[in-house]
């Protein structure tokens, strides 16, 4: 049996990725200090979040912007050929430098598996480590919980289905036929690379909407909104791009010239070869690539966490991180905070709330 040492403070921030590290800054700067007043844990061994696991194609000129964290600036740490860096590159570099300036130390790799309330207090049982805490800011996101709905005969496949999660290089999906399933950036960018290496065969639940505008400021704010409304009735969060749209690239421009944009509605059922629409067509497949998204990690809240009969969490505060069943726990990144720029904002927000709410201050 692993003795584990046991750490107490008053506020535990869970995960080191762009929420953690935005909440940890404010707590700094409201005088906390690390190591007695808070604690900052996260799973993974270096710094860098989720972004340390993104497939190497993904360059700084092709993923979304990477939103500055608070008092340091991302450009600061890049040169003149930026845009070719990888992004699980230069996206970690950026947290590892922001970690050493402020002096946030993380306890790493440190996995949250379980965390029970007794008293006034929380009990958390990481991997090596038992922490109590007096209140919770999460921020775990949602790489760790790939989604993949459940379809009639996906245990018959004898080929590969694999989630974006998965994905490192479109030369492994050479000479195979891949039915790529989502509507999100995501899949788009990935059927981009696989379609030039191989046959592919694009599904999705509903007609993809491009959006040749940009995306502005204020088509922002209406996704944020929508999703915030959500959360705050105790519903589960939807996809951003459901309400904004897919910007209509030069590179969507480019396939649709190649042909690779013919999109059909989704199958319903999969077999031993393939998968099967209602009206009986059937397309045969070595892989079913499912770029589907990702759910909330929350496994580690369980038995502490309210949920609402649907499986929704009730949001409440000034930018619906606080659980409104337990204010004692905010959860940074998950609905409408669940981005770059959403978790700056929110991070801050939940700092000074839990503070209120648990009634402390620094001695």
């Amino acid at each position: 049996m692993i003795h584990k040492i046991r750490y107490k403070t008053k506020i535990i921030v869970i995960g080191a990725g762009q929420a953690g590290l935005s909440a940890a800054y404010h707590l700094r700067k409201l005088g906390f200090e690390i190591g007695r007043d808070f604690i900052v844990v996260d799973q993974t061994e270096n710094p860098g979040g989720a972004w340390q696991f993104r497939w190497p194609s993904l360059t700084l000129s092709t993923v979304n912007k990477i939103h500055d964290l608070p008092g340091m600036a991302f450009e600061e740490t890049l040169d003149a050929a930026s845009n070719t860096v990888q992004a699980s590159t230069a996206v970690p570099h950026y947290f590892d430098l922001y970690e050493k300036k402020y002096d946030i130390r993380v306890f790493r790799p440190q996995k949250v598996e379980n965390i029970f309330l007794h008293g006034d207090r929380f009990y958390i049982d990481g991997s090596t480590a038992q922490f109590s805490a007096l209140g919770i800011i999460n921020a775990t996101g949602t790489w760790d919980s790939p989604y993949i709905p459940d379809y009639p005969g996906a245990s018959l496949f004898q080929g590969e289905q694999l989630h974006t999660k998965d994905f490192k290089s479109s030369a492994y999906f050479k000479n195979k036929h891949v039915i790529i399933v989502g509507g999100g950036i995501s899949a788009i960018q990935l059927l981009d690379q696989i379609s030039k290496v191989t046959s592919t065969t694009w599904v999705t639940r509903r007609p993809p909407l491009f959006n040749e505008g940009p995306f502005d400021d204020a088509a922002g704010h209406q996704a944020v909104a929508l999703v915030e409304e959500r959360v705050r009735k105790g519903l589960t969060p939807e996809s951003v791009v459901s309400v904004t749209g897919l910007p209509y690239s030069s590179e969507v421009k480019d396939m649709e010239k190649r042909g690779v944009l013919n999109r059909f509605p989704m199958f319903s059922e999969i077999t031993a070869s393939g998968v099967k629409w209602e009206d009986g067509r059937e397309e045969k497949a070595d892989i079913i690539l499912w770029n589907t998204g990702f759910k909330s990690s929350l496994a580690h809240l369980d038995k502490v966490l309210p949920r609402e009969k649907a499986g929704g969490i009730r949001m409440t505060g000034r930018l619906a991180t606080m659980v409104e069943k337990e204010p004692r726990i905010h959860l940074v990144g998950y609905g409408p905070s669940a981005s770059t720029i959403g978790a700056n904002r929110a991070g801050a927000a939940a700092v000074r709330e839990l503070i209120s709410t648990l009634n402390i201050s620094i001695i």
